[in-house]
């Protein structure tokens, strides 16, 4: 892809995303999780439709398996997709080294082009590399709002998770807090810790940093009681993920705590907990955004030569705060799973 007249400065401001998708009907679309690839359905022509030529696309995500966040992001992926007269190959891995070898099996398919995530991206610069080098125009979500740009990537969708943090640990001291804990489900995941630092530097009390094991709900559980066990002087307790905020609502009855909790993300079950007060805050980064965004960016750029955030932002799709003020707002979408 030739980027070269791109402007190299990154002073300028990070645009924001908005967006609204019509109701769609699905078109022919390939999934996979834990490096397998499935196919979905055929090539069915929805209304509305794009009469462009048919295109692939290859989403590749460090999504775990069970982690309910990734269908959202999946839903979005896919209407576009539909819209698009794309055939859209979704594959995950939470391995680093994994997840780059899906890129370079989609290298190897020869797709049109690439939406990867960049939670590790260290174990992705060579293959992302090689993608540019075939040829195959690479776009960024989610993951890596720090490292797109150094990596080649046109363009980015998502939050900058350091201002999403720094802002909850503000609210955090506009509400009394004095002592946090910020939960964090997947060691080395750049984008988690960056919502943790900006917790820590937004908050005027004290934050520890509580890593637990993302896939073993119960042992989230039981790690996040027995620190509430261990030291009463908690009174705040942040979540990265909604999955992992439902779980600390039943550890923090375990212990007897009065600690409030908050969360990064959003979905329909943690909407309930918001309306009954289990839950304070959530910050939503519009997920089913994400995901739309990152596979209409494709075409309209090998259609149209268009890119968003001229090759030097990224396209913000959040933070957005959700909690008794606007949740039934927020309801009915998030019932679709689009919020």
């Amino acid at each position: 892809m030739d980027r070269s007249f791109h402007p190299r400065s990154r002073r300028i401001a990070p645009v924001v995303a908005a967006a609204a998708a019509a109701a769609l009907l699905a078109a022919g679309c390939s999934s996979s999780s834990g490096g397998k690839q499935t196919e979905e359905s055929g090539d069915a022509v929805s209304a509305g439709q794009a009469g462009t030529p048919r295109l692939t696309v290859a989403m590749i995500t460090h999504a775990a398996p069970g982690d309910t966040f990734w269908d959202t992001i999946r839903k979005g992926a896919q209407a576009a997709a539909a819209k698009d007269n794309i055939k859209l190959i979704y594959s995950s891995d939470p391995s680093g080294p994994n997840q780059a070898n899906l890129v370079q099996n989609a290298i190897d398919q020869k797709v049109d082009g690439i939406a990867v995530t960049l939670a590790k991206p260290d174990a992705m610069k060579a293959v992302v590399a090689q993608a540019t080098k075939a040829g195959i125009p690479v776009v960024g979500f989610n993951g890596g709002v720090d490292d797109w740009q150094g990596q080649g990537l046109l363009e980015y969708f998502g939050q900058d998770e350091y201002v999403a943090g720094k802002a909850f640990g503000e609210k955090f001291t506009e509400a009394g807090a004095k002592h946090a804990i910020c939960v964090i489900q997947e060691q080395g995941h750049v984008a988690l810790e960056a919502r943790c630092k900006g917790v820590k530097d937004g908050f005027k009390g004290k934050t520890d940093v509580l890593y637990v094991n993302g896939t073993d709900m119960p042992s989230v559980q039981s790690t996040i009681t027995a620190k509430l066990n261990q030291d009463k002087s908690i009174d705040q307790v942040v979540t990265l993920g909604a999955p992992f905020a439902l779980t600390a609502v039943k550890s923090i009855a375990d212990a007897g705590s009065d600690a409030k909790l908050s969360t990064f993300d959003l979905n329909k079950d943690l909407v309930g907990a918001i309306q009954d007060g289990d839950i304070d805050v959530a910050v939503d980064q519009q997920p089913y955004l994400q995901g739309y965004l990152s596979v209409d960016a494709i075409w309209l750029y090998k259609n149209n030569g268009n890119y968003s955030g001229g090759g030097v932002a990224p396209v913000l799709t959040g933070p957005a705060f959700v909690d008794k003020s606007n949740i039934d707002t927020i309801a009915k979408f998030a019932a679709k799973g689009t919020r």
